[in-house]
């Protein structure tokens, strides 16, 4: 793998494995996971909460949300707009999947970090 996708890798695992958790029972939870990734730093306000409303898994969020957030302050701003361009390219998957499927539902929360 390149280099330059390692961290970005690193971080999409992060996401699938605690990503359900962290997005579940949100409406629009590319919406939600851009807005921890937006500016230069991860909004560490916005993803507690977010984990606030899932008290059941922040024992096992927690640590994994704080390190994410650690890595992504520690990427360099070009590794970030990709990151962010990733996200949008996969909120555009999905709503063109959700077009063409029947009955058209967004993408959900499992749907969103499994991609």
């Amino acid at each position: 793998m390149s280099p330059t996708l390692a961290p970005i890798h690193q971080l999409a695992q992060g996401v699938r494995a605690h990503g359900p958790a962290l997005l579940a029972g949100m409406d629009e939870p590319h919406d939600e996971l851009m807005s921890l990734v937006w500016g230069p730093r991860f909004d560490r306000e916005h993803a507690l909460g977010l984990l606030a409303r899932q008290p059941q898994a922040a024992a096992h969020t927690l640590p994994a949300l704080l390190a994410a957030a650690d890595h992504f302050d520690a990427l360099h701003a070009p590794a970030q707009g990709r990151l962010r361009r990733l996200i949008v390219r996969h909120r555009a998957l999905c709503a063109a999947g959700a077009r063409s499927a029947v009955g058209g539902a967004p993408c959900t929360a499992t749907e969103v970090v499994s991609a």
